[in-house]
Order: structure tokens, then C-alpha cells, then sequence
């Protein structure tokens, strides 16, 4: 990207700003962020009484259909799909409790949504779900306590700010720390399955948390943790072309168990949103450490996922290795992902201005009418069209309330460069 145009773009605003205190967004940009107001407000009003977080809507499956996408024989992954939602259930809208990997999404999107709107009605929703969470800070029995709380309330720092955010955000990250193993160089991920020690490309988005943390306290070793996981992945995570396997389980000595899949096609194949997780995470790390080691593996990420995803709008299917086909789910949450991360690394290289137009070609597609919601529609949330885990039959061609997340996010970031 060519930051003295962005400098200048910045200078002739700030001269300007006694005229006029915010440049001119785009209509698309306007339009988007109009609905995405409408859809969360009335989210927030319809579930105000559950003491619950939206997640996504109930979808079904069909066991033929998962054959196709899969390419195999139903009686290799029959035994771990989840049953289907009772007929009352379909379409209806999915909530989850604080306690689910996802509940850090919906304040997270309140507090973007807030931050891009000035709409103060955002940014008190935001706080009340936010603080729905604060018992996640004793929790210590999952490694996503990064999605959970640094989207929550690490959002909450920044936008106001006190010293109780602070102490959610630092008991957390001791309890991530807990999950680290030295002597195999990773934080745990599952406590489930028949892996020995399982870390999944997910993993890197809870990093953030960590490098947060060595910056609230001054004490480098949650910022260590960090770096030595992001090492240990990028040895064991990557194929010679820059794709990631989804899980990949160790010995207790260290060296790798078994190098696969839990919800993408195949052990070989690149799981769309997995892809997405990888170049963010090392973006971030990069941010963080000036490592150059990071910084390279990020571009080589983003430049295998440009040249992979071959749909029209830049919306990858599932996984990338899936069946291209009309009726081929996509995976809006991947995208989503992949357009913050590619804003972000934009800023970060000489060539950047390639991945600030890959990533704003996603946004526009995403704020088309192929994927973002009507007002009152797609049970309030912004996009739709996301596959959480195709091989489980869970969560198929749905609205996810981290696609919206990182779609608000990347939004920012985007507003922010122009």
C-alpha cells in the first residue's frame, strides 16, 4: 500500500475537519452499517431476558449431501455428526451460554458496531452483554478464553477504558497460560478426542490476549507463551505451499502425534476458515514482535489464499478443496477473517495496496445482496451464508455470529484506511 497517499489522505481530513468532523463514507459502507445497527439493536432488545448470547440459526442436514461434499463413504464420519435440530427448532434463531466458545462475538460486534456509529443505545448494550461474561475470567477449562474475553472485553478497554477490564483481561490470560505445555512449545486446545495433545490452527487468534497482557502488566511471560506457540505452529502447522492442517496432536515430547483435520474435508485439504485463522494470527504476531519470521509467513499465507479461492466474489467455498458447485456451501465467517487479517497486512508491506483491494472487493461482496441480511430478517444477524463444521452436520449455510464480528471489524479497519 503506499502509505504517503494514506498520510496525505489523513492530513487533508484533519485540515478539513473544522468544516466537516468525518470524511464521507461510501453508500455501501453507509448501507451496511445502517443494517448492521438495525439487526443488532433488535437482537439485543429480543433476547434481553435470556441471560444467553446469539450464535447462529438452527440448520439440518442430509446425510446425501454431506457425501457430496465430503467425497466419502457416509460410515467414515457418521459416527460424529451431531443429531439433527428437532423440526420446531429450524430456522429459529441458536443462543449460547457465556460458556461457549463464541459468546465473546455478539458485545464484541456491539462495541465495533458503537465504535463506527458513534451510537451510544450500541455502546450500553455493549457493556451489558460484556459484563454478562465477567465469570469467564475463573474459567479454566478451554483454550478460547481469547475469542471469549479479548473480544469482549479487550474491545471494552480501548472504548472505556477502567481497572476492572483490566483485571478481567489479565486473569484470563494466567488461565490460558495454564493450558501451555513448555516442553512441547504450545497451548493446549481441546480436552476432548482421541489426541494426545491437540492445537488447532484456531489457536492463534487467542494470542492477542497474551501480547495484551504483557503490555497491561509488563511482565513479558505471557508475551513469551505466545511467541513460542506461534513458533512451534508455523514448524508443525504448514504444508510446502502455505496450507494448514486444522489440528495437529503431539507427544508429551514434543514431536508431532498426527497432522489433520477436524472440520475440514479431509486431512489433506485446506478448511477455508482454518486458512483465515493463519494469516490473521500471524499478522497479529508480526504486529507485535517485528518478527520478520511471522511477517513472511503471513504474506505467504495470503498469497496461497488468493491464488486458492477461485469464486467470482472472493467468498471461498467450505474448504478450499471442496466440490465447486451451485449448491457448494461458502463460508462468509472465512472471509470475514481473511479480510480484517489482508487490511491489516496491508500497512505492513511495500506491496500492500494488493491486499487493501483483495480485502475490499470481500467487504463489498459481503455488504451485497447475496449475503447481507435484510432489515428484520435472517434472525438479526448481518450476514448470512457461513458453515461452521460441515463434517459434524452443524451450523450449514448459517449466519455466525463471528462472521458478523470479524465483518465489523474488518469494516473498521477499512473506514480507518480510506
Amino acid at each position: 500500500m503506499k502509505k504517503v497517499f494514506f498520510l496525505a489522505i489523513s492530513a487533508i481530513i484533519g485540515l478539513a475537519s473544522c468544516k466537516n468532523n468525518a470524511p464521507q463514507q461510501e453508500a455501501w459502507v453507509n448501507n451496511a452499517l445502517d443494517i448492521a445497527s438495525y439487526q443488532l439493536k433488535t437482537t439485543a432488545s429480543e433476547i434481553a431476558d435470556s441471560a444467553k448470547l446469539p450464535r447462529s440459526i438452527w440448520t439440518g442436514y442430509t446425510t446425501d449431501f454431506l457425501v457430496s461434499q465430503l467425497e466419502r463413504d457416509a460410515k467414515s464420519f457418521q459416527d460424529s455428526l451431531w443429531a439433527n435440530p428437532s423440526a420446531d427448532k429450524l430456522g429459529q434463531r441458536r443462543l449460547c451460554g457465556i460458556y461457549d466458545w463464541t459468546s465473546g462475538f455478539f458485545p464484541g460486534s456491539l462495541w465495533y458496531l458503537y465504535e463506527l456509529t458513534g451510537d451510544n443505545e450500541l455502546k450500553e448494550q455493549a457493556i451489558k452483554y460484556t459484563n454478562l461474561l465477567n465469570p469467564v475470567r475463573y474459567y479454566k477449562d478451554t483454550h478460547d478464553l481469547g475469542f471469549m474475553i479479548n473480544c469482549s472485553y479487550g474491545n471494552a478497554l480501548r472504548l472505556a477504558p477502567n481497572d476492572t477490564i483490566k483485571n478481567v483481561l489479565i486473569e484470563t490470560a494466567d488461565n490460558l497460560c495454564l493450558r501451555f505445555d513448555p516442553k512441547i512449545g504450545c497451548i493446549r486446545s481441546w480436552d476432548f478426542g482421541h489426541w494426545n495433545f491437540p492445537v488447532i490452527i484456531d489457536n492463534m487468534m487467542n494470542l492477542d490476549l497474551l501480547f495484551s497482557a504483557s503490555k497491561l502488566t509488563g511482565d513479558n511471560k505471557y508475551r513469551e507463551v505466545a511467541i513460542t506457540h506461534a513458533q512451534t505452529t508455523l514448524k508443525h502447522h504448514f504444508r510446502p505451499d502455505y496450507t494448514s492442517y486444522h489440528v495437529v496432536s503431539y507427544h508429551n515430547d514434543g514431536t508431532v502425534e498426527s497432522q489433520g483435520t477436524h472440520q475440514g474435508k479431509n486431512d489433506a485439504s485446506a478448511w477455508s476458515r482454518g486458512q483465515g485463522w493463519a494469516v490473521y494470527g500471524y499478522t497479529a504476531c508480526y504486529r507485535e514482535t517485528q518478527d520478520t519470521l511471522f511477517l513472511q509467513q503471513a504474506v505467504s499465507i495470503a498469497n496461497m489464499i488468493m491464488e486458492r479461492v477461485k469464486t467470482e466474489d472472493l467468498i471461498p467455498y467450505w474448504d478450499f478443496d471442496a466440490p465447486a458447485g451451485k449448491d457448494t456451501p461458502r463460508d462468509a465467517s472465512a472471509a470475514c477473517v481473511t479480510a480484517s487479517a489482508l487490511l491489516e497486512l496491508s500497512t505492513l508491506v511495500p506491496d500492500g495496496q494488493k491486499y487493501f483491494d483483495y480485502a475490499e472487493q470481500q467487504l463489498k461482496s459481503l455488504s451485497g445482496k447475496g449475503y447481507l441480511a435484510d432489515k428484520g430478517k435472517n434472525q438479526g444477524y448481518i450476514l448470512e451464508h457461513s458453515t461452521g463444521s460441515l463434517p459434524h452436520g452443524s451450523e450449514i449455510d448459517t449466519p455466525l455470529n463471528y462472521a458478523d464480528y470479524y465483518y465489523l471489524e474488518a469494516m473498521k479497519r477499512y473506514v480507518d484506511l480510506r
